[in-house]
């Protein structure tokens, strides 16, 4: 008997693996940050991972969809749909992660260019913020706690409201002629 038989347990076998593919792309995320401060070689670390990524998220959907859907129940088929939109998620997450990695890395090495001062400490605090909903995505994705998602939506739109925050920020210090600002521009926006 397969596990594809028993719904209930393939889709925790598919939900074990999307929780494996959010621990990939949390340590995507601190790969990212080093080569944001001035680590470019780890962009190399980013593009394995990135392929590991891919290689789970297409494992994760060609499984589900070896799944018999309309045998599933509601609660299963609405648990079916989560874990396909949070593996999706976290595949196209890690396609950005890894581009901005390699341009981040890109222009750094060709030109031996670093993030201003204020732009750093608020790349830092964004990538702080995100990190932190990554983590209690993965926890509401995991738990399905209904207090933790309002919390993690009201955390997405403090994330929305900081980057917007720092784009303007960004763009005074273009303003101030800011070289290094000037430099990082298409990286920081």
């Amino acid at each position: 008997v397969s596990a594809l038989d028993t719904p209930t347990l393939a889709l925790a076998n598919a939900a074990r693996e999307t929780l494996r593919i959010g621990d990939a792309m949390e340590q995507m995320m601190e790969g990212l940050n080093k080569v944001m401060h001035g680590e470019p070689r780890q962009e190399k670390e980013l593009r394995k991972l990135a392929d590991d990524i891919n290689v789970l998220y297409t494992a994760i959907k060609l499984y589900l969809a070896r799944m018999p859907k309309e045998e599933l129940a509601e609660e299963e088929s609405r648990r079916w749909a989560e874990i396909i939109e949070m593996s999706l998620n976290l595949e196209q997450a890690s396609d950005i992660v890894e581009r901005m990695g390699s341009e981040i890395a890109d222009k750094s090495l060709a030109a031996r260019r670093a993030f201003s001062l204020d732009g750093l400490k608020e790349l830092d605090a964004l990538y702080e913020q995100l990190l932190s909903n990554l983590k209690l995505a993965m926890s509401v994705f995991f738990s399905g706690d209904v207090t933790s998602a309002r919390r993690l939506r009201r955390s997405k739109h403090r994330f929305r409201i900081l980057n917007r925050r720092y784009s303007h920020a960004h763009v005074d210090r273009l303003h101030q002629q800011n070289v290094q600002s000037i430099e990082t521009s298409s990286l920081h926006l």
